[in-house]
């Protein structure tokens, strides 16, 4: 049993810590779509799905208001609810659009997030 456990542990160890150190890949590009409203904030759509969030990264000008329109596609509970850039848990049901106001920051970004930490998502100030 000892000798079992060793083994174990040995052979957990070696293909655990295996490293196939590949590079990052970059960021995706910010997007910079979506429709003004008569209130002036642009309204962007974003899918919540079994790959995050789509768009992942959503630039705009320092000050902008936006609204960022949450349509859950997918049944994981992890993206069933998103942490706000102001740190609010919202619930997420699915097929049903949820309107979340968002300001971009004067410079660098904000994130969101799904629930559980998983899936991530940014407001990013665009460069001048």
């Amino acid at each position: 049993m000892v000798r079992l456990s060793i083994v174990m542990a040995v052979g957990l160890s070696v293909f655990g810590c295996k490293n196939d150190a590949k590079p990052a890949p970059p960021a995706p590009a910010p997007v910079t779509a979506g429709t003004v409203g008569a209130d002036g904030a642009r309204r962007v759509a974003v899918d919540a799905g079994m790959n995050g969030y789509q768009p992942e990264r959503i630039s705009g000008k320092p000050g902008e208001k936006l609204v960022l329109v949450f349509t859950r596609t997918a049944d994981a509970a992890c993206i069933a609810q998103l942490k706000t850039p102001d740190g609010k848990l919202v619930d997420l049901p699915k097929g049903t659009p949820v309107e979340v106001a968002v300001t971009v920051p004067a410079s660098g970004e904000v994130g969101f997030a799904c629930g559980m930490d998983m899936f991530h998502g940014a407001v990013v100030a665009a460069k001048s």
